[in-house]
């Protein structure tokens, strides 16, 4: 199963690998949700399927903003599916789960948030599969092909993975503790809304 992060970046890697490939759509649907060759399986993200979940979901006590509750640290960050992303997220899954599916190209765009993107996907399944990262930086059939033949190890960009989610972990922090610190202590009476 190959994920590319974009539509267009599936259909491109599907051009150059081996093929035919089929477009497959959700029932009912005219937009392709995955395309399938005699090799390889190719899907696309569509950027971030995944957030993390907002502090009254963590614990209903939050709902009330109030300084007794900060700061608020999970002792467990967890991510649910984007409201508009549910069917992708279900595309991704039932693609995982088949059992001719035997390991996973992170072929996302090359860099942090590339790599945080499929990370996302495989932890929320946690998804066992062995990974593997193509690594482009040109979009060339030829840059491709190199792409696909010479295949990096996931593991070799754990590195990456956890600078993205660091920083991913760190804004969350940062914007809810700060947004509800902030507008407790700054708010009027009369004003509506979060500082």
């Amino acid at each position: 199963l190959v994920i590319a992060e974009k539509p267009s970046v599936g259909q491109d890697l599907a051009r150059v690998l081996p093929g035919p490939f089929q477009k497959h759509a959700g029932a009912g649907e005219r937009t392709t949700r995955w395309l399938e060759g005699p090799e390889h399986l190719v899907t696309w993200a569509v950027g971030h399927l995944f957030e993390l979940l907002e502090p009254e979901e963590i614990d209903p006590e939050y709902k009330r903003w109030t300084l007794a509750n900060l700061p608020i640290i999970p002792d467990e960050f967890k991510t649910k599916p984007k409201a508009n992303q549910k069917e992708r997220v279900r595309t991704i899954r039932k693609l995982l789960e088949r059992k001719d599916v035997d390991g996973v190209v992170n072929a996302c765009d090359a860099g942090r948030e590339g790599e945080l993107i499929f990370r996302e996907i495989v932890e929320h399944f946690g998804d066992t599969k062995p990974i593997r990262r193509l690594w482009l930086q040109s979009m060339t059939e030829d840059a491709i092909r190199d792409g696909f033949a010479n295949l990096r190890p996931g593991e070799e960009l754990a590195g990456l993975a956890a600078a993205a989610q660091a920083r991913a972990l760190t804004d969350w922090l940062i914007g809810m503790d700060a947004t509800r610190g902030l507008t407790k202590r700054l708010k009027g009476r009369r004003e509506k809304g979060a500082w």
